[in-house]
């Protein structure tokens, strides 16, 4: 789609829309302030609840404390586990020492990890598509360690063992490019000509949908500032889609106060966008801050209308849903 005229100035900012909180983060953040009115602070929660600097700085302030593992919460507290999803080994290790426990799980994230659970039990090999080392990967690769292999680069296609040709299916994280993981795909095809598919996509509908926003406008663009966290993939992954997609140059910043200066210097249009964990009201800081400098022409690029919603987790039902949308 081509979006509107420069103005006058020549300045302009194309805003992407989606963007923002998706409805599984939305989900994942409104649990943990549940969990804080309910039982009251402290809070336990396994990892970062979603991948992003402000929410979880903002949620530390509240009373929340953040652990690498279910060992480090005192036994019989409240932890709650992160939209990333875990593996069945540390929902164990959490009933061992008698945790009370809420999964913030991601509905998307648990349809893979019952997907892994199906092929497993057809005694299918299963490639996880999915960067090594990530929480999402690590949770969904522990629901049937001995039968998923992850893949992660060119290289890894070349050497993944598979002892069924016939009986081999790939699977994805979540948070993906849609063009890099198509890519891999591509590769294993290859390899394993009887590679099957998952039932569904696996990459979820919020980070497909603010990759298409991104490639819609970033041919427009001088620059293209993606709000969002160094350790959230969806976010990094706008990066690099905004430069495939024709940007010139695109910069990850979690705060308006990041930008460099020089970045702007010849931009005449600037593209906004935020990853999929990252609140609204970072948007509007980095466009007060352009403003302040000569972009006060902001456009929106639409290219999807989002509306689904997801109940929260049942130990925090009270008839309401999770706010939907971006906040």
């Amino acid at each position: 789609m081509s979006a509107a005229s420069p103005a006058p100035n020549g300045k302009r900012v194309l805003l992407a829309k989606p963007r923002g909180y998706c409805a599984g983060v939305d989900r994942a953040v409104v649990t943990v302030e549940k969990a804080l009115e309910k039982y009251g602070p402290p809070v336990y929660v396994r990892k970062e609840i979603v991948h992003n600097k402000h929410v979880v700085d903002t949620l530390r302030e509240r009373g929340v404390i953040f652990v690498e593992e279910t060992t480090e919460v005192p036994e019989g507290a409240l932890v709650v586990f992160s939209a990333h999803g875990v593996s069945p080994a540390v929902h164990a290790e959490a009933e061992e020492r008698n945790l009370r426990t809420i999964d913030a799980t991601c509905p998307l994230v648990t349809k893979v990890h019952k997907e892994v659970n199906r092929f497993a039990r057809d005694d299918y090999d299963i490639l996880l598509i999915g960067h090594e080392g990530h929480e999402e990967v690590e949770g969904t690769s522990g629901e049937a360690p001995d039968r998923v292999q992850l893949v992660d680069t060119a290289d890894d296609v070349d050497t993944v063992e598979v002892r069924d040709p016939s009986k081999v299916v790939w699977l994805s994280q979540t948070t993906l490019s849609v063009d890099e993981t198509m890519e891999r795909v591509d590769q294993l095809k290859e390899r394993f000509p009887g590679l099957a598919d998952p039932p569904s996509d696996d990459i979820c509908y919020a980070t497909s949908n603010r990759q298409v926003a991104v490639k819609a406008m970033a041919a427009e663009c001088d620059l293209v500032l993606v709000v969002g966290s160094r350790n959230s993939s969806n976010s990094k992954r706008l990066v690099e889609v905004a430069l495939q997609a024709g940007a010139r140059e695109a910069h990850l910043v979690d705060y308006a106060r990041e930008v460099d200066e020089s970045w702007l210097r010849g931009a005449d249009t600037v593209g906004v966008t935020s990853g999929a964990s990252v609140p609204d009201v970072l948007v509007l800081e980095l466009l007060d801050y352009l403003a302040e400098r000569g972009w006060e022409d902001v456009q929106e690029v639409t290219t999807a209308n989002e509306k689904i919603t997801f109940a929260l987790p049942r130990e925090l039902r009270d008839g309401e849903k999770t706010r939907s949308g971006v906040r």
